[in-house]
């Protein structure tokens, strides 16, 4: 930078040049960022990182030390101060080891080395977590985020803006009492996340409003954007996160007509009904190959004994496990919403721990709303979604696959069809017959989807009139189920390619399998015995629509394309 000239300026001395924090300012405004901490420089993460990382469990461990030893160090303590009071009611335990070391330093007079050794080590904790803390950095730039840690072993992460599929703001229950998140930004793979823990939760939205709008393709900030929230008191955040846990999080920015909400009521009646047809496919197993056995082959005065006992053995594990499932999902649905942003669909759910997901445009591949026999009655619907994305907070085994990628757990037709928009938000309007009437209801008159042939009647003989695909101008459409109902929709900009396959039976009764190539997920794109004809046909439709649906398509730099 050059130095002004004195000579420029004859009434005095010169301007004092612009210090850092302006500098910053310029390249905030520059880079699209709308915090301190989105300027390309390393930054550090909140301090007490190290705490919420593994101190915890240090203080855990601690806490049972001294409970343990509380009758002990009483003893000592009154001893010291008033032998007299000395009762000899107080029995201490002389058998445990860390007793006998205390009393061995007591008796020898090594009190003072002890506490010394003692402090050596809180010092050494202390300085352990404090490297641990200082060498993790982050930075965010135009077009990473990238996270280096290690002390001996050091390692340094990248995550490209324009592959993130998604940004969660989690919010354990300790952390949010005291004002912190962990910020995560799924990669396009698995293990490719970037896990920022932790930050101040003030700053976290920030950083995530950041990295979304430099994802989007803006590089122009707003100027009010700019001003930095003032420093909270312990107090004030401890408020926040108790108002939080009973408000909710993460809605000050969102119309709040735009909110789908699933109410209480019907998020426990949804799961209850689920809870008693296991009850019931488990009560027949256990009857009919426990009791059943036991009633007519047992014999002797021992036999109801046996039946009591059977019982209990499969009742007592079979209501702890429906409990704990009904309770996990209640516990993720809880104040479960949805609700449209600049940057993509955010959806949030926790009871104590609360997670936020964010999902830009054209991260999703494919939506599916389902329905199950039993939500008929009610009218009652779920969505989920196919995209790409590693592990994740909410997604920690194989296990939970479908719940992380379920954006609606129960809804009405109207949330749903909220929802669907949201999801796919350059659907065409007139696409809004083929999903609903003809899709999720159908068939109906006239029926527009392809339909696998009489001949195939052997194959789907409950669904055949149902199971049936439809190709528009935007998406590849696929219907199938008779008891439980799902709609598939592939946008043609996300798909990867169509095949048609034929195995021997089938190519001698003149059918294909029809197969839509995309991301894994819990969405299918496979429909097995379509008429060969009518496959390649609809093959080949596919793969022009996505040619042309792909050069149309800009989400992945959505504030560029609008």
């Amino acid at each position: 930078m050059t130095a002004p000239d004195p000579a420029s300026h004859p009434g005095g001395p010169a301007p004092a040049p612009h210090n850092a924090a302006a500098a910053r300012v310029r390249a905030l405004i520059l880079d699209g960022g709308s915090s301190d901490l989105a300027d390309g420089e390393w930054h550090r993460l909140h301090p007490l990182t190290p705490l919420f990382k593994g101190g915890l469990v240090f203080l855990v461990v601690l806490g049972i030390v001294v409970a343990n030893l509380r009758d002990r160090l009483i003893y000592l303590v009154v001893g010291l101060f008033s032998p007299e009071d000395l009762s000899s009611e107080i029995v201490v335990d002389s058998d445990d080891p860390i007793t006998l070391a205390i009393d061995f330093v007591v008796v020898n007079n090594y009190v003072v080395l002890a506490l010394l050794g003692v402090l050596a080590l809180v010092v050494l904790v202390i300085v352990c977590y404090w490297l641990v803390w200082r060498f993790q950095q982050f930075r965010i730039t135009a077009e990473n985020v990238e996270v280096k840690k290690g002390i001996i072993f050091r390692s340094q992460r990248r995550a490209p803006l324009d592959r993130v599929q998604g940004v969660n703001l989690t919010r354990p229950f300790p952390a949010r009492l005291i004002g912190m998140a962990k910020l995560t930004l799924e990669g396009a793979g698995s293990g490719a996340d970037v896990a920022l823990e932790y930050l101040n939760t003030t700053k976290a939205e920030q950083v995530r409003a950041d990295i979304l709008r430099l994802a989007s393709g803006i590089r122009q900030a707003k100027a009010e954007q700019l001003a930095p929230a003032g420093p909270q008191s312990i107090g004030e955040t401890f408020s926040r996160g108790v108002s939080h846990i009973v408000d909710g999080v993460d809605h000050d920015d969102v119309v709040p007509e735009s909110v789908v909400r699933i109410p209480l009521w019907r998020l426990i009646g949804s799961q209850a009904i689920t809870a008693v047809l296991w009850v019931l496919f488990f009560l027949i197993m256990v009857v009919g190959g426990v009791i059943v056995p036991i009633a007519v082959f047992a014999d002797g005065p021992d036999k109801w004994v046996t039946l009591a006992i059977a019982a209990l053995s499969t009742g007592i594990p079979l209501t702890i496990t429906v409990v704990a499932v009904v309770w996990g999902a209640l516990q993720k649905g809880f104040r479960y919403s949805i609700a449209p942003t600049p940057d993509g669909v955010r959806i949030s759910s926790g009871l104590l721990t609360t997670v936020t997901r964010t999902l830009p445009p054209g991260r999703i591949h494919a939506v599916e709303v389902t329905q199950n026999l039993l939500w008929r009655p009610f009218g009652w619907w779920s969505v989920r979604i196919n995209r790409m994305g590693g592990q994740t907070d909410i997604q920690q085994s194989s296990g939970q696959n479908a719940a992380a990628a379920t954006v609606l757990p129960v809804g009405t037709r109207a949330d749903v069809e909220r929802v669907v928009a949201l999801l796919l938000p350059d659907a065409p309007s007139n696409d809004a017959l083929f999903v609903w009437e003809h899709g999720v209801l159908g068939p109906q008159a006239q029926d527009p989807f392809t339909t696998v042939p009489r001949r195939a009647f052997f194959w789907h003989w409950l669904q055949r009139r149902r199971l049936g695909v439809r190709v528009t101008n935007y998406a590849l459409l696929i219907r199938r189920g008779r008891l439980g109902r799902r709609l598939a929709i592939f946008p043609l900009a996300r798909i990867q390619g169509v095949g048609v396959t034929q195995g021997i039976l089938a190519r001698a009764q003149g059918l294909a399998h029809l197969r839509v190539h995309t991301v894994p997920g819990p969405v299918a794109g496979e429909v097995s015995s379509l008429d060969a004809a009518d496959a390649q046909a609809l093959a080949e439709l596919s793969r022009r629509g996505a040619v042309a649906a792909a050069e149309r398509d800009h989400t992945h730099r959505w504030a560029s394309a609008s």
